[in-house]
């Protein structure tokens, strides 16, 4: 089986709102993310690739098997949801057992394949506990669990870190990265450390089209030679953000040591520092270039 995706002059819209505009991708197996703002339609377009939405025009190829193929897209495709809240009332191994029976899976394998991925997940000292006692950590790893429960070709995870505190954050990204070690995984966040730590191949997304799409390390060098920290005095520090684009700060009590993206001549107190990803994240989706 091919295991590749390819998209090709995508177009969604909801009723007479298009929310994407001519989006063409090709991503191949391992950990590809996807970033944008909230609303720049990243939800929509995983929706798309799962079927849950209609496409207005272009292709869809999912490890060979077209967008007409809706059933079998279906079957090989894994998705957590941005918003993940099933059967709040059973216990974690009822929820998986009525689920892997919903998605045809025999008795005997959903048994192994139940206690393969609650162990994968660290959940299988849990699974008599109810779905509505479990931590927010614990349901999105349990969503993890329902979404590669039928082992899918494709692992397709929307905004899955948003809310967790950092021990948990760190484990879902390192979790994701096995997995995407024999599956296509996307990512899909409007967090960049989530895609800094686990993905070598990213695009970005900006009011429904593609404005970046390539390497992590590409989109980093975009804002080379652009950023740098700046202490600032705390009175200064209101004419400075209205005047730069400061990508971060940290109070020093009577200074704020600030992080900035600019084009122009730099002051004399502007101190030059290697860019990160979001620096470069940043610089594209401002495109300061001539404005400072």
């Amino acid at each position: 089986m091919d295991e590749r995706i390819e998209i090709k002059n995508l177009n969604v819209g909801y009723g007479r709102k298009q929310v994407l505009f001519n989006v063409s991708l090709s991503i191949k197996k391992g950990m590809f993310g996807l970033l944008g703002r909230n609303g720049a339609g990243k939800s929509t377009l995983m929706k798309a690739l799962v079927g849950l939405i209609p496409i207005q025009s272009g292709k869809l190829n999912v490890c060979g098997l077209s967008n007409n193929d809706k059933k079998q897209i279906r079957s090989i495709i894994g998705y957590l949801p941005q918003e993940f809240n099933i059967y709040l009332n059973m216990k974690v191994d009822e929820a998986l057992e009525y689920l892997g029976t919903l998605s045809e899976i025999d008795a005997k394998t959903l048994k192994s394949r139940t206690e393969e991925v609650l162990e994968l997940v660290n959940l299988e000292k849990d699974r008599k506990l109810k779905i509505k006692a479990l931590s927010g950590g614990m349901k999105r790893r349990l969503g993890i669990v329902q979404a590669i429960l039928h082992n899918p070709k494709v692992l397709i995870v929307d905004e899955p870190t948003a809310g967790l505190d950092p021990e948990e954050r760190i484990r879902f990204r390192n979790l994701l990265a096995n997995l995407a070690e024999d599956k296509i995984v996307i990512l899909s966040t409007h967090i960049v450390g989530d895609i800094e730590s686990t993905c070598n191949n990213l695009a970005v997304l900006n009011g429904g089209r593609i404005i970046f799409n390539g390497p992590t390390d590409e989109i980093t060098e975009s804002a080379k030679g652009y950023t740098y920290k700046v202490k600032v005095p705390k009175t200064r520090i209101h004419d400075f953000k209205n005047r730069y684009v400061i990508t971060s700060q940290q109070d020093f009590g009577e200074y704020v040591e600030t992080r900035i993206l600019y084009k122009g001549k730099p002051e004399n107190e502007f101190k030059r520092v290697d860019p990160t990803i979001e620096d470069g994240y940043l610089n594209l989706l401002y495109d300061i270039g001539g404005t400072k």
